[in-house]
């Protein structure tokens, strides 16, 4: 395979002897994005199956649950959000890799992942024998090509290759914006370069796979699905009723991606008509916050961030409707959490949307708020739709979506790259 050492031999761990895990993830928001997200609950259940998890991640640092164990792995938080690309003070610079940092920042680029992946195998490399497999949580950084020469089986998940969020983030710019949003978008190039050479990869639908081996040029047999999972302890009905006419959405970013100005939109074509107050959960761009003021929806929605666990699941079990309103999605944690919580659910006909809700969600077009204004208004109209839809996306839920499920899967799928039975 290219990339790695063909002297490498990895040891072959036992079916049943418990795994050292390192799980690493170069930014681990806790309470929304997918990535905290998922380094939460993963390594919670993995631990649970009797497994050693260690989580090396830069900032924001995860929330985790009792078991697995957090190693900082420090960059100089140059996109935190009361103080997004600011410029760190001599003092804190502490060796190369926190100049490069600065300077890609200065120069228009996002540096984290090549960054963190550089630190990590640092990290790594000074615990030699302490793991027998590291998992790398969407960063894809030159660094991991160095995992292997440490004698360690590298498996790295990818929910979604960032080449659809580019091409989304471009389209419509001006060449001036185009060049300088490309240079912020220009690790994609070594995501890309570092996914055809690091091992097995690990996504969470079909339409992801597509997406990954046609945009970065990966091939099938080295792409393995494991769907996301969704904490029903936390994310469940609720025996309160639900508020009339709220609506609820849950931004990672607000990015053109998730599709949120189309949800303005069809908000305030809503409104005139119905009793309705949109929620969402996120922090909205400048931006954002304009659209909303001039199509006058000042007390129609709210923008609510950093929400409590407990708290933000109870929002999304109040609603009377959810919506995931995004221009294209890997897969969709949000969307599982809203039918885990037995919210009706609106969601766009982009990317793996349709393959997560199945028969659990109305699905409209992509970008039209049209579409989106009518379907909302069909369904806050119709008690025994919504009643329905619930009772679907409860049992899709169910069927298909738990934590201990992915963790099982996960693991075997370690093992397997372990005795090098994973080809590349």
């Amino acid at each position: 395979m290219p990339g790695r050492d063909p002297l490498v031999r990895f040891p072959v761990a036992s079916v049943n002897r418990p795994l050292r895990i390192a799980l690493l993830s170069y930014r681990s928001k806790p309470h929304s994005g997918g990535q905290g997200v998922y380094v939460r609950h993963l390594s919670r259940e993995l631990t649970a199956l009797g497994h050693h998890v260690e989580v090396f991640s830069g900032q924001p640092y995860p929330v985790l649950d009792d078991g697995p164990l957090l190693r900082p792995v420090p960059s100089l938080d140059l996109y935190r959000d009361d103080d997004p690309f600011r410029t760190p003070r001599r003092a804190e610079i502490r060796d190369w890799s926190d100049l490069l940092e600065t300077a890609m920042m200065w120069a228009g680029a996002f540096p984290e992942p090549l960054t963190f992946s550089v630190r990590a195998l640092r990290a790594l490399r000074a615990r030699p024998g302490d793991f027998d497999v590291v998992h790398d949580n969407q960063g894809l950084g030159y660094g991991m090509l160095g995992v292997p020469r440490l004698g360690l089986p590298l498996v790295t998940s990818i929910h979604h290759p960032i080449t659809v969020d580019k091409r989304l983030d471009l389209a419509g710019r001006s060449w001036l914006e185009r060049l300088d949003k490309g240079r912020w978008y220009g690790f994609v190039r070594m995501q890309g370069r570092v996914a055809r050479h690091a091992g097995p990869l690990i996504t969470v639908s079909e339409a992801a796979k597509r997406d990954i081996c046609h945009d970065f040029r990966v091939r099938p047999r080295s792409v393995h699905i494991v769907p996301l999972g969704v904490d029903t302890r936390l994310f469940r009905p609720r025996t309160g009723p639900r508020v009339s006419g709220r609506i609820v959405t849950v931004i990672s970013a607000d990015s053109p991606l998730k599709g949120l100005p189309t949800l303005l939109r069809a908000v305030a074509k809503l409104v005139t008509e119905r009793d309705v107050h949109l929620y969402v959960v996120g922090t909205p761009t400048a931006a954002t916050r304009a659209q909303a003021a001039q199509l006058s929806l000042g007390d129609r929605v709210t923008f609510t961030s950093g929400l409590p666990d407990e708290e933000y699941a109870a929002l999304l079990a109040s609603a009377e409707a959810a919506v995931v309103p995004s221009m294209y999605e890997g897969f969709s944690l949000p969307a599982v959490e809203h039918m885990a919580s037995g919210t009706p659910l609106v969601a766009t006909r982009a990317g793996a949307l349709p393959e997560v809700t199945g028969d659990a969600a109305l699905l409209v077009a992509p970008g039209d708020p049209e579409d989106l204004a009518a379907t909302l208004r069909r369904l806050h109209d119709d008690a025994g739709q919504r009643e329905a839809m619930a009772e679907r996306g409860l049992r899709r839920v169910g069927q298909r979506f738990a934590w201990p499920a992915v963790a099982a899967a996960t693991a075997a799928l370690y093992r397997r790259a372990i005795s090098g039975e994973l080809g590349c």
